[in-house]
């Protein structure tokens, strides 16, 4: 990674570095490019790395025993994505990962993190809250589609990505919302006739 603090501030919002500090954050992460299409992660790869969007839309979903996709996660610009339960258990990803739209991310492996942790020990604080507000937004979610309808769910979906619906294909929204896109085109249309 060329040295440009800019990326660095704005990844790492709220924190200050010495220029040494900036030195060894840029030593390991690593701008990557990836254009729409391309699967970042498959299941059973062994996951070790993470990114951050700076560019782009990304989604991790999971395909049941049935064929069909399940919409994890939709990551965004300023957003984190892995397989989370595979990067912090070395174990292979139960998830994968496509690029709905071209995206720019920077690369981060398991061990250069805990080397960050090590150097600079804010990073670890401010993954550890990264990883605390995450955690309950995941909480909320498991809640909402237990408890929520199907139109509830929709409406907070687009609270929490007002911009989303240009970047992906309907069958997306429907599989995280977990309905068909029948039911989302109908949800859609009773939305905009009140």
């Amino acid at each position: 990674m060329r040295s440009d603090n800019s990326k660095i501030k704005e990844i790492f919002k709220g924190l200050t570095f010495s220029e040494a500090e900036i030195k060894t954050i840029e030593s390991v992460f690593h701008k990557v490019t990836y254009k729409k299409g391309t699967v970042l992660l498959r299941a059973n790869d062994i996951v070790d790395k993470q990114y951050y969007i700076y560019k782009g839309c990304l989604r991790s979903y999971h395909i049941d025993t049935h064929g069909k996709e399940h919409t994890v996660q939709f990551g965004v610009n300023d957003w984190w994505i892995s397989d989370y339960t595979a990067f912090f258990s070395s174990s292979k990803s139960i998830m994968n990962i496509e690029v709905l739209k071209d995206a720019t991310l920077y690369k981060l492996s398991h061990d250069d993190k805990e080397f960050l942790y090590s150097k600079i020990p804010q990073i670890e604080s401010f993954f550890r809250k990264k990883l605390e507000r995450a955690f309950a937004a995941f909480q909320k979610r498991i809640l909402s589609n237990l408890s929520q309808t199907a139109t509830e769910r929709y409406t907070s979906f687009i609270t929490k990505y007002p911009n989303i619906e240009r970047s992906v294909k309907n069958y997306h929204i429907a599989s995280y919302l977990g309905i068909t896109t029948e039911s989302l085109s109908r949800i859609r249309k009773d939305l905009s006739s009140h």
